[in-house]
């Protein structure tokens, strides 16, 4: 039997937890028997010798997990899709809903509101996966302060408060204020504010210690003990086999305890003043490492926003920062950028995740989409065998109803669709001509696999015929098509001539009518059984795709049908009022908690938003923005990939997801395209054109973004409280398409 295994190594560039799976089985798609796992047939090939690729298959969302798959009733689908993982630990995940992350990458730092580093669960200061710090308690005068206030001041900055009472006559009121200013980077500031009108000398002693183990190793239960420390330089020093940290004091401190972990100062305060102790945390040997969204090579733009709605411009600022936080190096190509997937669990990339937060900030330019292109377009498989031409990515599990589905088969599909939009954007014709091999080897992958049928299997073979998938697969042919026709590329003929086949067959296949108006089916099976419960995943056929002059490409759907799925995502089945559940409450297996099961996922809604404001169900569109951004206030901001979809009522809050990524690439990039898509911004660079069709209801009354990119110059648009567009910067010759 094949089990799960744990490496140690949680970082971007290796995987959290992988799957084995026997030789027989390994690279062939097929789902192993009941207590055997199976490798999906997108796993990531290795790397060429000398490169090191930044794929990994993640613990958590998108990889299979202990209890993750429910499939549907026996006799629903085919024998070899019913399958059972064996458990790789009991425990879930521990849970990070109520922690406060600083996010830099590489590093990483988390805290409670408490303030103090204990070491138990996930608390520390991280870099590249590795926890450098796991214990920093605080004791001033003898005694640990009272915690007042913990808030994120950014992305990567935290700051906590406390309080003490140093007087010899005790009274009510604090005449000690404690701050401590916690950075990602591994820098920590403790500043003592004096009340008292004398002048106070107060012992200071602050207990450090780490295991050094990585974050795998953490989330599962599997740290091990502290380590013993040696005094080293102005501070501690710690090692193992597999690496070192220490840190360092300003100003030294006045003694260094090893066998006790234990830094100490005699602090003078004058009266009402204040002493500064900074301790900086690093692998040793090291310097800060500078992560990419502070440097001047960070692609996304510093756009703002302001208007009636007093909550958008922090929105966007919080969005904004946090995708700068997640920003990585392509270590092949360090002048390439992506975005790991999201903080604590994912923070590598991951391909399918990494291509649709590219896609949403396409409006903050298309540095960002370029290099994730180029880094995942060095992970393309090649040469013979069914696999040639796929983006590799690890399967992820899909709710109550359905078996696995595989990452790698959205992620290559969704390649061309990136490169299409990211042209019309303004990415250089240069570098989008350079990307055309890759996009010609996923769509000739697309053609080969699904043969002579209209419909694409997820995972293949053998799986269902998922409906999102067929959105997707859809998509990147009409949009592929589009691309090769302007590069004088053969191909985009044969791929409409497809495009239309799926289009009829779809309209057939798909709906299942029933007294309500109908409902698309989530997949069929093989054999042409339907799955009729409604999710999220069909607000993927609503997105099109951006195609020349402005206009959206054509959707599967018809208008009947449209119109009446565009219904259902506004009914209170779908619409939580904090944004779009992931399945219709009505559905028997509906869990508010489950992640594809009834929970709200920020990427499906912002899909969701922007696909009906463009087909002009503008009401459907504002409730669920509305919500969202209800949420997002709830958040302090910062929203978590997914929160429980219970129902809003009044002076009620979301409940957030215990093990939900925050902040994630997905969810910062929905704000981006949530705003976006009020001004309704269909670009058109190569035709030196912008079409602009706002949400005419104004769901946040007026709003002004500025700072935007199109065709490689800012761009500002200011949406009125009647609806009403106008372009306020934009780059020269560039019109105003009607």
């Amino acid at each position: 039997m094949s089990l799960l295994t744990q490496p140690s190594a949680p970082d971007g560039d290796r995987p959290l937890f992988r799957r084995a799976a026997p030789a027989s089985t390994r690279g062939t798609g097929v789902w192993a028997p009941h207590g055997r796992t199976a490798e999906a047939a997108t796993s990531p090939s290795p790397a060429p010798a000398g490169r090191s690729s930044p794929i990994a298959s993640f613990a958590g969302k998108d990889s299979v997990k202990p209890s993750a798959l429910v499939t549907g009733s026996p006799d629903a689908w085919p024998a070899a899709v019913s399958t059972v993982v064996a458990p790789c630990r009991p425990a879930g995940l521990p849970p990070v809903h109520a922690a406060l992350i600083c996010v830099a990458l590489p590093g990483l730092a988390i805290s409670t509101e408490r303030g103090q580093l204990t070491g138990e669960g996930l608390e520390g200061f991280y870099q590249a996966g590795r926890r450098v710090l796991s214990r920093c308690r605080l004791r001033v005068a003898g005694r640990e302060p009272l915690a007042v206030q913990a808030r994120m001041v950014a992305a990567d900055q935290a700051r906590f408060t406390g309080t003490l009472c140093v007087s010899a006559n005790p009274v009510p009121d604090p005449d000690v204020v404690v701050e401590r200013t916690r950075y990602a980077d591994g820098t920590e500031r403790i500043t003592l504010h004096s009340a008292v009108p004398r002048p106070l000398r107060l012992p200071v002693e602050v207990a450090l210690g780490t295991d050094l183990a990585e974050l795998g190793a953490i989330a599962s239960g599997r740290a091990g003990p502290e380590l013993r420390a040696s005094v080293h330089d102005s501070g501690l020093r710690w090692s193992c086999v597999s690496g070192h940290s220490a840190v360092t004091a300003q100003p030294p401190p006045a003694e260094a305890l090893a066998s006790a972990g234990l830094l100490r100062w005699e602090l003078e305060l004058p009266p009402g003043g204040t002493r500064t102790v900074e301790l900086r945390v690093r692998p040793d040997r090291t310097g800060p490492v500078r992560a990419v969204g502070r440097g001047a090579t960070n692609p996304i733009a510093q756009a703002t926003a302001t208007g009636d709605d007093p909550g958008v411009q922090a929105f966007l600022h919080t969005c904004i920062e946090d995708l700068k936080a997640l920003l990585l190096r392509d270590p092949v190509n360090p002048s390439d950028t992506y975005l790991a997937a999201g903080t604590p669990w994912r923070c590598g990339m991951a391909p399918a995740n990494a291509l649709a937060a590219a896609r949403m900030t396409l409006p903050l330019g298309t540095r960002l989409a370029a290099g994730t292109l180029r880094t995942l377009g060095r992970t393309q498989i090649t040469g013979d065998g069914p696999r040639s031409g796929m983006i590799p990515g690890p399967l992820r599990d899909a709710g109550p109803h359905l078996p696995p589905g595989c990452t790698g088969i959205e992620a290559t599909l969704l390649f061309p669709v990136l490169l299409a939009e990211a042209r019309r954007w303004g990415l250089p014709e240069q570098e989008a001509e350079e990307l055309l091999p890759v996009v010609e080897r996923c769509l000739r992958w697309l053609r080969g696999t699904v043969g002579d049928g209209p419909y694409l299997a997820d995972p293949h073979p053998g799986g269902p015929l998922r409906c999102e998938t067929q959105a997707h697969a859809h998509r990147a042919a009409v949009l592929g098509a589009d691309l090769l026709d302007a590069y004088g590329r053969p191909g985009g003929t044969g791929l409409r001539e497809w495009a239309q086949e799926v289009r009829t067959a779809f309209r057939q296949d798909f709906w299942i009518e029933d007294r309500g108006g109908g409902v698309p089916a989530a997949a069929r099976t093989t054999e042409g059984r339907s799955l009729p419960h409604l999710g999220a995943g069909a607000a993927h056929l609503l997105d099109t795709g951006l195609l020349g002059s402005g206009s959206a490409a054509p959707g599967l759907l018809d208008k009947a049908q449209t119109d009446q799925l565009a219904r259902l995502l506004g009914g209170p089945a779908m619409d939580s009022g904090w944004g779009l559940r992931t399945l219709a409450a009505k559905e028997a297996a509906y869990n508010p908690f489950g992640h594809r099961g009834g929970a709200v996922r920020v990427q499906e809604t912002a899909t969701a938003v922007a696909g009906l404001a463009a087909a002009g169900y503008e009401r459907e569109a504002g409730s669920l923005l509305r919500g969202v951004l209800a949420a997002a206030e709830q958040f302090g901001g910062r929203l978590p990939e997914m929160y429980a979809g219970e129902p809003r009522t009044p002076g009620s809050s979301p409940l957030p997801h215990p093990a939900a990524c925050r902040p994630a690439a997905t969810a910062a990039a929905s704000g981006v395209l949530l705003l976006a898509a009020l001004a309704g911004i269909r670009p058109d660079a190569p035709g030196g054109a912008v079409t602009l069709r706002p949400i005419r209801s104004a769901p946040l009354g007026e709003i002004s973004l500025v700072g935007l990119r199109v065709a490689g110059a800012p761009f500002s648009v200011r949406v009125s409280r009647l609806g009403l567009a106008m372009v306020e910067e934009a780059a020269d010759g560039l019109r105003l398409g009607g």
